[in-house]
């Protein structure tokens, strides 16, 4: 302040001794140079008082993000998130519990073991003393849609990263004559408890994703296999309830002679 006193007094001196007609008369410029002293140091202090405040929010603002902002090159460091060294360990496994990877593969098996059946099915029901082809072209379409099933279930346990088990599979009958109801409805009755069985795994196999919170594997068993599966229970139903009316003998021969396929009768 005794600065800008100073500089003000010299200038009204010089201006004194100078140019007298200049315009402007000593008071108001010691006017105005009062206020631009007073405009300067008002802002010093301004500034002074203003800086602690950017700091206090800035520490708010601080407290508020925690946690929202994303540091990829610090959170990569976590141990779970290195990726493997060793060729033996899968690079894209995350978050795959091994029960879960077991699980599958005894999906896998039970797929396997139905198409079986079915495929066995198929070529009883194709014999040349046998000849219900409609019943024959019924069974190969559902053991091959089995097998597809096992497939895809092979390729989503790829995909997560575990490891594809095949296990045994059991020798299926060869035969499916029956006195009481005849081979047809004993066939289609004996499918639709393996697609109930297969049902019952696929349900075992949902509760064993959820048991382990794995949500992508639940999306999976629901969006490819669950609607599809009560679908298929109910088709099946029909046919058995279908085949209990036409009843055995002159009844599954009159197919077998006009060579009716089960798409033609919704059956």
């Amino acid at each position: 302040m005794a600065m800008s006193a100073r500089s003000v007094s010299s200038l009204l001196v010089s201006s004194k001794q100078g140019d007298g007609g200049a315009g402007f008369s000593s008071r108001s410029l010691l006017l105005k140079g009062s206020k631009l002293g007073s405009s300067s140091s008002s802002g010093l202090s301004f500034n002074q008082q203003r800086k602690p405040r950017n700091l206090v929010v800035s520490a708010l603002n601080e407290a508020v993000l925690t946690g929202v902002v994303f540091q990829p090159f610090e959170e990569v460091k976590k141990e779970v998130l290195a990726v493997p060294v060793s060729h033996q360990v899968s690079l894209a496994r995350q978050c795959f519990a091994d029960e879960c990877e077991a699980a599958i593969n005894e999906q896998i098996n039970v797929e396997y073991n139905v198409s079986y059946v079915y495929h066995s099915m198929f070529a009883y029901f194709d014999r040349d003393n046998v000849a219900l082809r409609g019943m024959a072209k019924f069974y190969k379409e559902s053991s091959e849609e089995e097998r597809e099933h096992a497939e895809k279930l092979m390729k989503y346990q790829n995909i997560r990263g575990g490891r594809v088990k095949l296990h045994s599979i059991i020798n299926p009958p060869s035969e499916f004559e029956h006195v009481e109801k005849g081979d047809a409805l004993y066939a289609m009755e004996l499918a639709l408890s393996l697609e109930k069985l297969t049902n019952e795994k696929l349900l075992s196999l949902h509760r064993v994703a959820e048991e382990n919170n794995d949500a992508q594997m639940t999306e999976f068993v629901e969006r490819e296999f669950l609607s599809e599966q009560v679908e298929a229970i109910k088709k099946i139903a029909e046919y058995v309830t279908q085949l209990r009316m036409v009843g055995k003998g002159h009844g599954m021969k009159q197919i077998s002679l006009f060579s009716f396929s089960f798409s033609r009768l919704n059956f």
